[in-house]
């Protein structure tokens, strides 16, 4: 039986290879991929584990879970495609992202009823509960959710009229 030094060191270029063969697929970093994997090993080590009987198969089957996972982890966490932006906007995107805010927020005002204090605890940046929202507005917290509903379409059909929207392949005419 070979020791744990060595085994480690002839299974780090073939770690090295399969990270790089599913990174890509998984839509993360070969490096992360690799230590999540020296991690896993780390994790088994420690719980006291026996080396495998066929350590490269295990090496592959370890690899190809971490993969999976964070391709399940990035499908969960893609960003929003709307102004989210790495870096940072032009003046002329801050200038119309604060003109369609300023449009919004004016037709939030002119919403009937209840409506205009709903909508407004709702665009809250602190981005407030349903059991926050429902306090603060006195009302029960069952209600919230249809009123929400016929608020937002109010508000849809307001918007409708004065933001054009999206044109032949999301192009604003």
């Amino acid at each position: 039986m070979t020791t744990r030094a060595s085994w480690l060191a002839r299974l780090t270029p073939l770690l090295a290879a399969e990270s790089r063969a599913e990174a890509a697929a998984a839509g993360i970093d070969a490096a992360d991929l690799e230590q999540a994997v020296w991690l896993r090993f780390l994790e088994r080590d420690a719980a006291g584990g026996a080396e495998p009987e066929r350590p490269a198969d295990w090496l592959r089957r370890v690899v190809r879970a971490e993969a999976r996972r964070a391709r399940r982890e990035h499908a969960r966490t893609l960003p929003y495609r709307g102004e989210v932006r790495a870096e940072a906007p032009s003046p002329e995107h801050s200038a119309l992202a604060a003109e369609r805010h300023r449009t919004v927020r004016a037709a939030v005002r002119r919403t009937p009823g209840h409506c205009p204090r709903l909508l407004t605890a709702m665009l809250h940046p602190g981005d407030p509960s349903y059991r926050d929202i429902a306090g603060a507005l006195g009302i029960s917290q069952g209600s919230l959710g249809p009123m929400r509903s016929r608020c937002l379409g109010c508000l849809r059909r307001m918007l409708a009229a004065e933001v054009p929207g999206p044109g032949v392949r999301g192009r604003v005419p």
